[in-house]
């Protein structure tokens, strides 16, 4: 009965690691205009089985690969950022935006109505360094790293007013995608470019982003191939796994010495 129990809640925590784990939804942020062809979603299996394109037609599209199963997890608790590229980066300028992206948007909340998004800059120089066929960052890698604000107008509720931030100053910061309602009514400072669905305004606490002005975009094929995006998985929660998986094992070697 005991090795009963233990299983069993071993299985528990891996089934939640892998709801945390589950797939990104991809998704349409905005057209340039209403005569162009919006931004473009395809599988793409000329890389990898599974790969997902983006294909960004013009300055001023978006599109976004979100999800919101770490929503009501802090910034500072994300573990692994990830994400791999397939197409040729060469064919942009070194360190421009369309060789190093997508770029990360993070919905936050003081959990009392107000929202903003934290996103990096994958140009910036101190990101450029870390760029390899996409991103692989851990908390270390990025917690010393300028983070923007964007779609809020007013900041007043953020460190220094939301100015000259690094992730570490935001690290204690709730990620929580605003409601369809929420959205809907919208706040000053809110825009157009924000990581929600055009049309619908369903939004996802974390995002990787493509595309957006003349300077950080693909025309026409080939777009953004990407696969293996990595929901950034908590640490407490992996922390918790692995304590689970070192309590089976210990109790796996006690049953087989009877």
């Amino acid at each position: 009965m005991k090795k009963f129990v233990i299983t069993a809640a071993l299985a528990f925590t891996l089934l939640g690691v892998s709801a945390v784990q589950a797939a990104f939804s991809p998704f349409i942020i905005r057209n340039g205009s209403t005569t162009s062809t919006p931004p473009l979603i395809l599988p793409n299996i000329a890389y990898v089985p599974g790969a997902t394109e983006f294909v960004i037609n013009e300055g001023g599209q978006k599109a976004g690969y979100g999800t919101s199963q770490i929503d009501g997890q802090q910034i500072g608790d994300i573990q692994r950022w990830a994400i791999t590229r397939h197409d040729d980066e060469s064919r942009f300028a070194a360190g421009s935006g369309p060789a190093v992206a997508p770029y990360i948007n993070l919905w936050v909340t003081d959990g009392a109505g107000k929202f903003a998004v934290i996103a990096n800059e994958p140009s910036d120089p101190a990101f450029q360094a870390l760029y390899n066929n996409g991103w692989d960052l851990d908390w270390n890698d990025i917690k010393d790293k300028p983070a923007k604000v964007f779609e809020n107008a007013d900041k007043t509720w953020l460190p220094n007013n939301g100015v000259g931030l690094t992730f570490q100053d935001v690290a204690s910061y709730t990620i929580q995608a605003p409601s369809v309602a929420e959205l809907t009514t919208g706040w000053a400072g809110l825009g157009g470019g924000a990581p929600r669905t055009l049309g619908t305004n369903v939004a996802y606490g974390f995002n990787w982003i493509f595309g957006d002005s003349l300077a950080n975009y693909v025309s026409g094929m080939e777009g953004y191939v990407v696969s293996g995006a990595s929901v950034p998985e908590p640490a407490t929660l992996a922390l918790a796994g692995a304590a689970l998986v070192g309590l089976f094992a210990t109790a796996r070697r006690r049953a087989a010495r009877g």
